[in-house]
């Protein structure tokens, strides 16, 4: 970064890690509570419905908000108070459960409120994932940041894990209304972690702009914003401004521009397929059953609980791995790039590994190897958006990859969705996956490129 060593012992000296805990526990409990919640609603969809139409109106509510939201969720968390921007938007989709549970409760319920929760839903997630990811260089010392990012990815594994377990047994045992509040309770201790953590003083944050354009860029808009802060137009501008600023940074940086726009083009191939596993789960391995020994998948919530645990205990290995050996072996930015590009091509073979797989036992084996993939390519992204940006666009750089990555989802969607319904479900993940490929290969190329120098 083109931080000094200043700033990296004025972190290093304040209790970084008790920062790091708090924050990554927090977030431990909100992606727990959220991803048993999430689980649950799509699995109502998928079993009410058994349609790609819904699915792809799922995704639509679901993902489409968070890409849109996250424009001005960057410049926000470059701005604003990051923790409460960590802080609120867990606090307001709490109150919306609520809503969507009492409904349930009450027998108001349907496809449309569900559509308009997951809206909710997502667009506090535009706003939050950019905080948190500019959050942690706040409180994690450069030299630290891979392994933190390794350890946060074990975390979400790890709920990955547990939540469709979860929710797979009190799908079984309770009404979704009651599930619904799982997501409360966890939001309230999550949030309670985090508004513990004390921020420590932080170097000046202007000391070092990314270029002279950048800053004059950056003067006049925060010029005008001062001038004009509480005007909607001028708030609107100053959002597009940020952006624009953000998006030319990021395009100059070969390694930024890479990471984003594989981000980006991989949730469009592959990751919008992968949200087809729950059709493709129940149309091919309708009527099959799979004794493991230690349990035997028979009902469709089994099946779906074990499609998700595959992927997850894949990402919890590959995230445990990376954070052993990661911060040993991928020291430079261009080892973290070469690592970001194997992990994509993994995810280019394994989804269409999915899709070739006709016997339940090895799909869901090619599904641990897709989860140990995401993991090999996730971490060191987000060390290489942290490490190669400056600590005044870091929150424009993370809100332009949510941004990329979460339109690039619905786009796919809108594609491979309607073709599952009309061609061979498998033919859908065979395509994505190989259309994947080359965005691993376009990765490599940029990561041979020259770093502009930042001072």
């Amino acid at each position: 970064m083109s931080q000094s060593s200043v700033e990296e012992s004025i972190v290093s000296e304040t209790g970084w890690m008790r920062r790091a805990v708090l924050l990554l526990t927090g977030q431990a409990f909100s992606l727990l509570g959220s991803s048993v919640v999430q689980f649950a609603i799509w699995w109502w969809i998928v079993m009410q419905t058994r349609t790609g139409s819904a699915m792809l109106l799922a995704t639509l509510f679901g993902v489409l908000p968070q890409s849109l939201v996250s424009i001005f969720g960057g410049p926000m968390a470059d701005r604003y108070n990051r923790k409460a921007l960590i802080i609120l938007p867990d606090l307001i989709i709490a109150g919306v459960t609520v809503l969507l549970s009492v409904s349930f409760a009450l027998d108001w319920a349907s496809l449309s409120l569900i559509f308009v929760v997951l809206l909710i839903r997502s667009a506090g997630g535009g706003i939050q994932q950019p905080a948190v990811q500019s959050f942690i260089p706040d409180v994690v010392p450069a030299s630290k940041l891979l392994r933190v990012n390794a350890i946060f990815g074990v975390i979400d594994s790890a709920n990955r894990i547990a939540a469709p377990a979860l929710a797979a047994v009190l799908v079984n045992l309770v009404p979704l209304w009651a599930i619904l509040l799982v997501d409360v309770t966890t939001a309230v201790i999550g949030v309670s972690f985090v508004a513990m953590i004390r921020v420590p003083r932080m170097a000046v944050r202007n000391s070092a702009e990314p270029d002279s354009e950048a800053a004059a860029q950056r003067s006049s808009t925060v010029a005008a914003a001062d001038a004009a802060a509480t005007n909607p137009i001028a708030v609107l501008h100053r959002t597009f401004a940020d952006l624009k600023v953000g998006l030319t940074y990021a395009m100059r940086h070969p390694y930024l521009k890479g990471v984003i726009l594989g981000d980006a083009l991989t949730c469009l191939m592959s990751v919008a397929p992968m949200n087809l596993t729950l059709l493709l789960m129940t149309r091919e391995f309708e009527g099959i059953d799979l004794n493991l020994g230690f349990v035997n998948l028979t009902t469709a919530s089994d099946k779906l609980a074990a499609n998700e645990l595959g992927m997850s205990v894949g990402m919890l290995l590959g995230g445990a791995v990376m954070s052993a050996i990661g911060p040993k072996l991928l020291r430079r930015s261009v080892a973290q790039m070469h690592a970001v590009a194997f992990g994509i091509a993994m995810v280019g073979v394994t989804v269409i590994g999915l899709g070739v797989a006709r016997n339940l036992l090895l799909y869901l084996i090619i599904d641990v190897l897709n989860g140990v993939a995401s993991a090999v390519c996730v971490g060191p992204m987000r060390t290489v958006m942290q490490s190669e940006s400056d600590e005044l666009m870091v929150g424009r750089v993370f809100g332009l990859d949510t941004m990329l990555s979460t339109l690039g989802m619905p786009l796919g969607m809108l594609i491979f969705a309607p073709l599952a319904d009309v061609i061979p479900i498998a033919w859908v993940f065979i395509a994505g996956g190989l259309l994947t490929l080359p965005v691993a290969w376009y990765v490599l190329a940029l990561s041979r490129k020259p770093v502009p120098s930042q001072r």
